[in-house]
């Protein structure tokens, strides 16, 4: 389960540091924090003790509410 979450966490953080770089679409800073965010909650070292009483339920639920939201990201704001 680790090894999922360190490949989660690092492919993540390179999607988010390529889109900092590159910012190729319209959304594309609030789809990075987004992306940043979710390397923090996949990340296996942050939260092997259960820091601020947050459960692995509650890092997966939050993992998948930021992953449906990306539509609503890259919407036309037209």
């Amino acid at each position: 389960m680790a090894l999922i979450g360190w490949t989660f966490a690092f492919a993540a953080l390179l999607g988010a540091l390529a889109l900092r770089q590159d910012m190729p679409v319209g959304g594309s800073a609030s789809l990075s924090n987004i992306l940043l965010l979710l390397a923090l909650l996949a990340c296996p070292m942050v939260w092997q003790e259960k820091p601020l009483g947050i459960s692995r339920k509650q890092r997966i639920v939050t993992g998948l509410i930021l992953c449906f939201c990306l539509p609503l990201i890259l919407l036309p704001a037209a």
